[in-house]
């Protein structure tokens, strides 16, 4: 089958793209990538907080795939919003790797060992806010651009430190400085963080066939889990809300879901982290959950949800426009 790809022009992208290519070029598919510049990509001086974040890195390539000029289009899952519009469907979760959140600095070997009064790059309100809640002493510092624009930033001093998703990093072998993976239980990442979305037509039967060995069910429960959490709490990607699922095999927490089976990688329990918190003040509402490996993924992430509305969650999410549903 002749498969056309659109993706995003950054360096992480294509490399996102080029990886899945190589997959589907693997099962005999004739694989082109079309470069889709997104109004995201086009607005790099602008503040998230600004532009507003729905659809930003998303929607040229959805007006693509809606007009048939391609055929999937391969994202990073948690620039996706929960509720996909008609005709688009999440064909497949490809294996999810290190979800994590990491502390990226030149000088300083972890977050703890930053002085008063450091700077900390970072685009995220979700991580602005969880840096002001384990180290209030601390600048966050608004931190736009692709990953080699951020690294370049740092090495020039312009920050002490930088926060980054883990999966970036590694997938492009930009680990050096790399100094702390920081535990989702005290830095929790963003729902489907570390995962890829492949995203088609739901009426393009053909191409959903051709993308269906890519899809990982244990991968699948935990975001399934994630973006239901994401989805009952009205978040999208720049409301500060972390949420995070993993399995347990034999009272061990797994850092992705890379073993093999299937529901939640043949483990026992799976566990749930979630947190909303004030990217101004620091003030922080964080839950913690485990449930068997059997339980509904969506079920379990609406649980979350409730849970941080009973811990007393909405009026952090009222001021940051998330509203329960």
């Amino acid at each position: 089958m002749n498969l056309r790809i659109g993706s995003r022009g950054s360096q992480l992208a294509l490399w996102q793209s080029n990886h899945i290519a190589a997959l589907l070029r693997a099962q005999g598919h004739i694989v082109e990538i079309e470069i889709i510049k997104t109004t995201g990509d086009r607005l790099q001086e602008v503040t998230f907080a600004q532009v507003g974040s729905k659809g930003m890195f998303t929607k040229e390539i959805e007006e693509a795939l809606a007009e048939g000029r391609v055929h999937l289009a391969v994202h990073s899952l948690k620039d996706l919003p929960t509720e996909l519009p008609a005709p688009f469907a999440l064909a497949a979760t490809p294996p999810r790797v290190d979800p994590r959140d990491v502390f990226v600095s030149v000088n300083y070997p972890n977050l703890a060992a930053l002085p008063q009064g450091a700077r900390v790059g970072t685009s995220s309100q979700r991580r602005r806010a969880q840096l002001k809640a384990l180290r209030p002493d601390i600048e966050a510092v608004e931190f736009r651009g692709n990953v080699d624009t951020r690294l370049r930033k740092l090495a020039e001093g312009q920050v002490d430190a930088i926060l980054l998703a883990a999966a970036g990093l590694d997938r492009l072998e930009k680990t050096e400085w790399i100094r702390e993976r920081l535990d989702p239980s005290d830095f929790t990442p963003a729902a489907g963080q570390g995962s890829l979305g492949i995203e088609t037509r739901d009426d393009d039967a053909a191409t959903l066939a051709a993308v269906a060995f890519l899809n990982h069910p244990a991968t699948r429960f935990a975001v399934t889990a994630e973006r239901a959490a994401l989805a009952a709490l009205g978040g999208g990607c720049q409301v500060p809300i972390g949420v995070h699922c993993r399995p347990v095999s034999n009272g061990v927490p797994q850092v992705s879901n890379l073993r093999p089976g299937n529901g939640s990688a043949s483990s026992e329990e799976v566990e749930i982290f979630g947190v909303v918190a004030a990217p101004d003040s620091g003030h922080a509402i964080r839950i913690h959950h485990r449930a068997p490996a059997t339980t509904d993924p969506a079920a379990l992430g609406r649980l979350a949800a409730e849970m941080l509305i009973a811990a007393g969650a909405g009026p952090l999410l009222a001021a940051h426009g998330g509203a329960i549903r």
